[in-house]
């Protein structure tokens, strides 16, 4: 399933993670074979034998989590794999869809991964708040947590501010504060007023009021 093309135009994408780390499996295709490999009746084995060496193992462990319909089951996996994210495609491919229907069980899990020392895991966790979050669920506390994590790590900062565009494009008027107030860092509030000007959700008056905030 290598595509070497595939592998150095991804691996440019990821620059943390070594090259030959990287074997270049296409998306739809690891997709398919991880459903192939969940069959079989050793496939748990994978699930425990951390850390993985290969990218794509990884995101193979990624896509078997996403897929899980159990809540519990989930946050058991999860728990397990969390530490051994290495990189922003990972982490931000997890996306579980039993968590849509457990928000409420969810937001505990989320507080406790924020607290966490790992970029990616705190990373994660901002963006379960992005995903699952910003329309029915939402409320000003998640931006007023969301605007006090501290970090140095480029991952992070670059997850929070895709959640304040997200929240611009979503929660607009609330979100708007944080940004004429000045709250977040200011690397973090230029960025996130970059990506709510790039965003097609966001209106163009809207974009241009935005743009007269950048510090």
């Amino acid at each position: 399933m290598q595509d070497k093309a595939y592998r150095d135009f991804h691996s440019r994408l990821i620059p943390n993670i070594d090259k030959k780390l990287i074997i270049g499996v296409r998306t739809p295709a690891l997709r398919k074979f991880t459903k192939e490999l969940s069959k079989m009746k050793d496939f748990q084995n994978f699930l425990f034998d951390l850390p993985h060496k290969y990218y794509e193992e990884n995101n193979i462990h990624a896509f078997y989590i996403q897929s899980t319909k159990s809540f519990d089951e989930c946050i058991a996996l999860l728990e397990s794999f969390l530490p051994y994210i290495d990189n922003w495609a990972t982490c931000d491919m997890l996306r579980p869809l039993c968590f849509r229907n457990n928000t409420d069980r969810l937001y505990p899990y989320i507080l406790k991964w924020l607290r966490n020392e790992n970029t990616y895991t705190v990373r994660f966790a901002i963006g379960m708040l992005n995903s699952y979050y910003l329309d029915s669920e939402f409320c000003e506390e998640h931006l007023k947590i969301v605007s006090s994590v501290k970090s140095q790590e480029y991952y992070v900062k670059m997850m929070v501010a895709w959640y304040f565009a997200t929240a611009l494009s979503k929660q607009y008027d609330t979100a708007l504060a944080y940004i004429e107030k000045r709250i977040l860092d200011t690397w973090i509030h230029n960025k996130t007023i970059q990506k709510s000007i790039e965003s097609y959700k966001i209106p163009n008056d809207r974009k241009e009021y935005l743009k007269s905030l950048k510090i």
